[in-house]
Parts: structure tokens; sequence; C-alpha cells
């Protein structure tokens, strides 16, 4: 199983990224997807997760009205829509995948996810 995110780079704040997750097996439909982040210094935190059917999305305090994750089946790929941008949301973004299969509420919890992304770099100046 491979994920493969893209999509970060550096922006001034209030500008937008997307960020897109592609993921090596159809069996992606039945996975839960989550977006975490780690900022330098700091340990991996929970941005966004999503459930298997593309429904049931759930978002970190921090980013609550400016992101949105979303799951496309058919492309076995997940998104995350990053707006109004911050200097804190400079970080390493990871996309990690459940194997669990259907699960009807993604965990927040990233050593939940068995399945990660290489990380894309967002860096936000002010």
């Amino acid at each position: 199983v491979q994920l493969q995110a893209s999509g970060g780079g550096s922006v001034q704040a209030g500008g937008s990224l997307r960020l897109s997750c592609a993921v090596s097996v159809r069996i992606f439909s039945s996975w839960s997807m989550g977006w975490f982040r780690q900022g330098p210094g700091k340990e991996r935190e929970f941005v966004a997760v999503i459930g298997w059917t593309g429904g049931n999305a759930d978002y970190a305090d921090s980013v609550k009205g400016r992101f949105t994750i979303s799951k496309d089946n058919a492309a076995n790929t997940a998104y995350l829509q990053m707006n109004s941008l911050k200097p804190e949301d400079t970080a390493v973004y990871y996309c990690g995948a459940d194997k669990r299969t259907f699960k009807l509420v993604p965990s927040r919890w990233h050593r939940d996810y068995d399945y990660w992304g290489q990380g894309t770099l967002v860096t936000v100046s002010s």
C-alpha cells in the first residue's frame, strides 16, 4: 500500500492550498482517512478525519471553518482544502489510512492509522 501526498508549498497568511493523498489500492473506498501535521519540535497532531463513505468529517478546533476534508472513492484520493491559512498552520502534513474497513466513526488518534504518506510541507508566512 502506498500513499502519495502532494500539494504543499509556501503561501502568505490568508492564502489557500489544497493537499491531495493518492492511495494505491481500491480498498481505499472502505477506509477512513485522516490528515495530521507535525510542526518543528512538536508531536504529530490531528487536523481532520473523514469516514469511509466520505461523511462524518471531524476537525480540530484550530482549523474548523477554514479546512475541509473530502474523499473521492472513485479516484482513490483524499483531499484537504485549506483556506485562510495562518502562520501557525506551518507544518509537515501527513495523510493516513485506517485499514479497519467500514469504520463508522473515524479516529482522531494518529496511532489508529496504519498507512502513511511521506508528508508534504506547508509554510505560511505572515
